[in-house]
């Protein structure tokens, strides 16, 4: 399953990619961040992997970050791995004008086993709302309106 979303964010480039590329603002801005770990290569840097924790609902979802393009402003490419999915993310942050920044996120999902591939093929479009969802999440935060963590 593939798709492309994208938001315009009301700040300079320069300032989203700073606040985006901040390990430590992510709890910010991404509910149920339990925890994000580094585990081998350089951090932020190409092939640097990273596990990531997330409260979802009644259940943990535990995922692998491993990056695979990080050719800041412009570019950050991640794979991210965990139980029965495989998800690309290519985030574009491109120039809309001297105070807006369009950030462009495509999704290439791949499923691992029966379950998961039958959601992706009932529900595609809850994959999609959770995406845009967390887009929007960063915005408030980089504009500071809310803080959805709260």
């Amino acid at each position: 399953m593939n798709y492309q979303q994208h938001i315009d964010i009301n700040l300079n480039r320069d300032r989203v990619i700073k606040l985006f590329n901040s390990t430590e603002n992510l709890k910010k801005w991404q509910p149920g961040l339990i925890s994000f770990e580094h585990l081998s290569g350089e951090p932020g840097e190409v092939g640097a992997k990273s596990r990531i924790v997330y409260q979802m609902g009644k259940r943990e979802c535990t995922m692998v970050e491993t990056i695979i393009s990080n050719s800041f402003p412009e570019e950050f490419i991640a794979e991210y791995h965990s139980k029965g999915v495989h998800n690309k993310v290519i985030n574009q942050f491109e120039i809309v004008d001297e105070n807006t920044t369009r950030w462009v996120s495509q999704n290439e999902f791949k499923f691992e086993n029966f379950m998961m591939k039958l959601m992706g093929w009932l529900m595609p479009g809850l994959f999609k709302k959770e995406s845009y969802k967390f887009m929007q999440y960063f915005k408030d935060f980089a504009e500071q309106k809310q803080d959805p963590t709260k």
